[in-house]
């Protein structure tokens, strides 16, 4: 059994979700797990690997995908602790919480700025799915000076785009009342609300903003196309003392990714089992077909040096960093090119 927890305060309120996905997904997708997979069911998981993710949303299938079967495949006992932002997650895997998670690399590039261990081993969402949305009646970015902008964490990977994308269109981010108003939700309801005027939330609202008398305003990948959004992380620790059980934990994500990327309705039903999402609501499948139409997602967990160079100046520009970090020392490509050898390179 996968247990997926969910960790939202600074210090360690964890609360054990009991998901559908948890109980039904290992009897609904057993079989075609089994015809997925090349390599012989483990006999027992018996290495534990807890993982970090941030809370479940529309794209939770992709993300979650690996508790059913994958892991188990591939001889691990995986628990996923959920975390609201990138920030509790980044402290949690320094704090040696958990042994992995995915979120934005630039939070590993400045853990390692400040004598950090931590490793990038692969990207599984390059592509940038955020946009700042807005009233209807705000016409531009310019607008915003002097207005409230719901942001998360100051440090986190939404509040760094949203500067970078005010810069990128020649607004002074000092000029807008940045406002940490939490998760992408509350920061789409604030807008909708009045209590702000923009927010940097995914695009997976963009086809139940209208109805809100919102819109997105600016597409985040549009202004910023050399911006990660997400990447998977350890710590050189960890990788040290764990190599064998993190490149088996690497094999069951990629099969797992290349299993959602092929499998719409299974990656769907997963979704709105993990999250609750109603059948009706259109998010997971605008968000599914947004993904793979301009290959936002790749499920061979590539480690695109250019684009975290890219970043890492980035950092420097808007004053997160005093200088550049030596990108290939923030990277490990040898968790990765195990895997492929494990599962086959595709």
């Amino acid at each position: 059994m996968v247990i997926v927890r969910t960790q939202t305060n600074k210090r360690e309120e964890r609360v054990r979700v009991a998901t559908r996905a948890t109980i039904v997904g290992g009897v609904l997708f057993a079989g075609i797990v089994a015809l997925a997979s090349p390599e012989p069911a483990a006999a027992q998981a018996t290495h534990h690997w807890k993982h970090g993710a941030i809370l479940a949303k529309s794209d939770a299938g992709f993300f979650f995908m690996v508790q059913n079967g994958f892991a188990e495949k591939q001889g691990l006992k995986l628990e996923i602790v959920q975390f609201k932002t990138d920030i509790l997650a980044l402290q949690a895997l320094i704090a040696g919480e958990i042994d992995s998670f995915e979120g934005g690399p630039d939070g590993s590039m400045l853990a390692s700025a400040r004598g950090g261990d931590l490793k990038i081993i692969g990207c599984d969402w390059p592509g940038l799915p955020y946009g700042i949305f807005t009233r209807k009646e705000i016409g531009s970015l310019a607008e915003l000076k002097g207005k409230t902008f719901a942001i998360s964490a100051p440090s986190a990977n939404p509040a760094v785009v949203a500067r970078a994308v005010l810069q990128k269109n020649g607004v002074d981010p000092a000029s807008v009342n940045f406002a940490n108003l939490g998760g992408d939700l509350d920061r789409f309801k604030a807008v909708a609300a009045g209590v702000a005027a923009a927010a940097i939330v995914s695009n997976e609202y963009v086809p139940i903003a209208e109805k809100q008398g919102m819109k997105m305003l600016v597409a985040a990948r549009d202004a910023l196309p050399d911006y990660l959004r997400q990447c998977m992380m350890s710590s050189a620790k960890t990788l040290a003392a764990r190599q064998d059980d993190a490149v088996h934990f690497m094999a069951a994500e990629i099969q797992a990714w290349r299993y959602a990327t092929a499998h719409r309705d299974e990656e769907l039903r997963l979704t709105r089992e993990i999250t609750g999402i109603k059948a009706d609501d259109p998010r997971p499948e605008f968000v599914y077909d947004n993904a793979l139409r301009s290959h936002a997602v790749d499920p061979e967990f590539s480690i695109p040096v250019d684009k975290l160079k890219w970043m890492d100046e980035e950092l420097v520009r808007d004053g997160n960093l005093k200088q550049p970090v030596d990108v290939t020392k923030v990277i490990d490509p040898g968790i990765r090119a195990k895997a492929l050898a494990l599962v086959g390179a595709k």
